[in-house]
């Protein structure tokens, strides 16, 4: 399992479709409207990396007003920080 939180920058104006848009995606668990550099705040879980690329190149950043995205990977979970 592959998580990950991709972080969006939304055209002015288009904050509640693309919210919208990206909730509806597979592998959604959360998105959040967020305040600050980045609009929009996506939790997405994912098999692979490949499922991931796709994720963030063929969906969310085909999403009608998002002009950026950055995607932090969570490393595995059953690490001793």
């Amino acid at each position: 399992m592959v998580i990950a939180y991709v972080l969006a920058k939304v055209e002015a104006g288009k904050d509640s479709e693309v919210l919208a848009e990206a909730q509806k995606l597979p592998g959604v668990k959360q998105a959040i409207p967020t305040y600050g550099v980045y609009d929009l705040h996506v939790e997405v879980a994912v098999n692979t990396m490949e499922e991931l690329d796709s994720f963030i190149f063929d969906k969310i950043r085909r999403i009608p007003g998002v002009k950026e995205t950055i995607t932090l990977v969570a490393f595995k979970r059953d690490r001793n920080v």
